[in-house]
């Protein structure tokens, strides 16, 4: 199935919502979408929202991890070309998916984004959210004020306003899992990262107080806390900065993309059906004090 446009009205039985950010501060969401009969693993349930971060890393190995799993896809995001592209890898691996443009920042194309993936089914079984952000390394004394304010845009509020209206439909069904893409950085302190690290907490306490308040509606919300992760900007260091990155871990390594996909797409499972409200490092032991 070639990449196309997602239709107004399209069907959606199986709805991954992929937040996915990239260098030059491109946000691309991932949507698994289903609208026929499919083979799909017992642990994931059928319909899915998810968001997930970087278009070459987390987010991009997360779709490719759930429609691995069974899952039709629908990439929706700022800039075509990039969501092209991702629905193309999931296609060479033997899955298929189709893309939307929207912008994560604004609450009418959430809104929007969301009710278009859900109004055939009427259903959200799964949302990972994935905004992220990290600028660029400066104290706190001189940091950007420009930067800080896009960090809280996409760290933030594109995360509060996906699970606002992802919560709307679970709340319906009475049932869901939601999974928040925070960072290591939301866990210890980060110097020249005040920012980035500011808002990823506030995304783990945000995820957190979530989980209190719909735990009684049968929805679990937990986050996921990467340490560095292997992207092509690492594959550039060269080797004594790569060296120095790696012995920062305890495991002596840093992540691949494709461990951060396997706790997303466990968390989203049946198999964590007893864990919410939690903010998992996937790290190497890099936060272990």
């Amino acid at each position: 199935m070639s990449a196309r446009p997602f239709p107004n009205g399209g069907v959606a039985s199986v709805v991954d919502w992929v937040v996915d950010w990239v260098v030059d501060w491109v946000v691309d969401w991932v949507v698994d979408w289903v609208g026929r009969d499919i083979s799909i693993s017992d642990d994931i349930p059928v319909a899915g929202f998810q968001l997930l971060r970087h278009g070459s890393g987390i987010g991009r190995a997360s779709a490719l991890a759930l429609a691995a799993e069974g899952a039709l896809v629908t990439v929706a995001g700022r800039t075509a070309e990039t969501l092209k592209e991702t629905v193309r890898l999931i296609e060479a691996s033997g899955g298929s998916a189709r893309y939307v443009v929207a912008d994560i920042t604004d609450e009418a194309q959430v809104e929007k984004a969301v009710q278009a993936a859900v109004t055939d089914t009427g259903r959200l079984d799964i949302a990972l959210n994935n905004a992220g952000y990290d600028g660029e390394y400066q104290l706190t004394q001189d940091y950007s004020t420009d930067m800080l304010d896009r960090m809280i845009a996409l760290n933030l509020r594109g995360v509060f306003l996906s699970m606002k209206h992802e919560l709307r439909h679970m709340t319906a069904q009475g049932s869901g899992a939601i999974v928040n893409m925070s960072s290591g950085a939301g866990l210890i302190g980060v110097p020249g990262f005040s920012g980035y690290a500011a808002t990823k907490a506030a995304e783990i306490g945000m995820t957190r107080s979530t989980a209190v308040e719909v735990a009684p509606h049968g929805i679990r919300v937990n986050a996921v806390c990467p340490g560095l992760v292997d992207t092509p900007m690492i594959a550039a260091l060269d080797t004594d900065q790569r060296t120095s990155l790696d012995a920062a871990h305890p495991l002596g390594r840093i992540a691949r993309a494709e461990e951060i996909a396997d706790a997303v797409v466990w968390l989203a499972s049946d198999k964590a059906g007893f864990v919410t409200g939690i903010a998992l490092p996937v790290d190497g032991g890099y936060t272990v004090p």
